[in-house]
């Protein structure tokens, strides 16, 4: 298994659609969420311009997602959190 690699061999991968593509929000969501993030993370960061891939190998490395999350996060959300 590779450092990038989020799922083992062998299981079903519910982001990869038969069809048509799926929406690029909804499948980078999909993908935190395959990852270990909750919900409500997964949704604000796959919205936002952050490297998916970068927050995935973080969490195959034993970092926990929302500390990912901080790790990778813009410093403009934090300067506006302890503002306020």
């Amino acid at each position: 298994m590779t450092a990038q690699q989020t799922h083992t061999p062998g299981t079903p991968v519910p982001c990869q659609s038969p069809g048509p593509p799926l929406d690029v929000v909804e499948w980078r969501r999909c993908r935190l969420r395959e990852a270990g993030f909750p919900a409500t993370l997964a949704r604000d960061l796959a919205r936002r311009r952050v490297d998916l891939h970068a927050l995935l190998e973080l969490v195959d490395a034993g970092c926990p997602p929302e500390l990912a999350a901080r790790i990778l996060g813009p410093l403009d959300d934090l300067d506006a959190a302890e503002a306020g």
